[in-house]
């Protein structure tokens, strides 16, 4: 208890940066998904995104503050498992910022499971937007 109390603010801070993200991480996760190209899903390997091949200066400094920004939310959504915020689904949106050796063949196969197909798709039809393409790969519904 005593430490409870010394460390009151940190303890306040914690539960307003949790409570963002249990309000903004829905937002921003079907943002993402609408904006994302038709063809995300589908390519063998992953292709540059477009803004990025414009931005051949800039490349590594957005390389690495969306590894930062990857790293924090991680941390963050281990630390909500704890306290109140969505735990799990910043963990994952923190691991799909990081890059690392296999995430596109994980981001497909976790796409592909038939729930998140139809919610993603989902989200898309109710944006006006076109379905994902399916991978090659994927399960069948």
């Amino acid at each position: 208890m005593n430490w409870i109390e010394s460390n009151q603010a940190w303890l306040w801070w914690l539960f307003a940066a949790s409570l963002a993200m249990f309000v903004v991480s829905p937002f921003l996760v079907g943002w993402l998904i609408v904006r994302l190209p038709t063809d995300y899903f589908s390519a063998r390997q992953r292709k540059m995104l477009g803004s990025l091949e414009q931005h051949r200066v800039l490349r590594p400094v957005i390389v690495i503050v969306k590894n930062v920004v990857g790293m924090i939310l991680v941390a963050a959504g281990v630390l909500m498992l704890f306290v109140p915020g969505q735990g799990v689904l910043t963990i994952a949106a923190g691991i799909l910022l990081l890059d690392f050796p296999g995430k596109y063949r994980l981001e497909r196969w976790l796409a592909a499971r038939p729930t998140v197909w139809r919610s993603i798709n989902w989200l898309r039809m109710r944006a006006g937007r076109e379905p994902f393409a399916r991978p090659e790969t994927a399960v069948q519904t």
